[in-house]
């Protein structure tokens, strides 16, 4: 797939669903862990980018995404650490490469919000999509909701 102006990382179905979304709706990128197929058993559409990392994606869709709604605490959120990790001391590099990816599209910075792993999991099977990459890191999980582009940029 080749088109001017669009990232080669977005398959054709990615690009749809995408165009598909409306305001509001979120896609979650999953790393190589999550379990995309059985959340993806009780409703949002599974769309495979294998071997992708999430920050290179991420990357890619912002460009197509309108704006993030800044009205929000946080248009962006990550699955929180358990406890067990918490108390180890695990740090979460990627999680500042997401930041400043959607601090970059956004007018105010904002955090990524972080959602305790079994509500992560809930929300994710009432989501628009869920992208299957090959994004290794630890709690490289992230859910992005779609802002509007207002009517005099349509058309642009």
């Amino acid at each position: 797939m080749v088109l001017k102006g669009i990232s080669a990382l977005l398959s054709p179905e990615l690009l749809y669903a995408l165009a598909k979304m409306g305001h509001g709706d979120e896609l979650v990128l999953a790393d190589v862990n999550f379990p995309v197929s059985s959340v993806c058993g009780h409703g949002p559409k599974e769309i495979r980018a294998d071997g992708l990392g999430i920050p290179l994606l991420l990357e890619a869709i912002l460009k197509l995404f309108p704006p993030l709604p800044s009205s929000l605490s946080s248009p962006a959120a990550v699955m929180a650490l358990v406890k067990a990790d918490v108390m180890s001391g695990l740090e979460v590099p990627v999680w500042g490469r997401y930041s400043h990816l959607v601090n970059q599209v956004m007018q105010e910075p904002k955090s990524l919000k972080q959602v305790e792993i079994s509500a992560f999991y809930e929300r994710a099977k009432k989501e628009f999509a869920v992208v299957a990459t090959g994004e290794t890191s630890h709690y490289g999980n992230l859910i992005l909701k779609k802002g509007i582009i207002p009517a005099d940029q349509l058309m642009k």
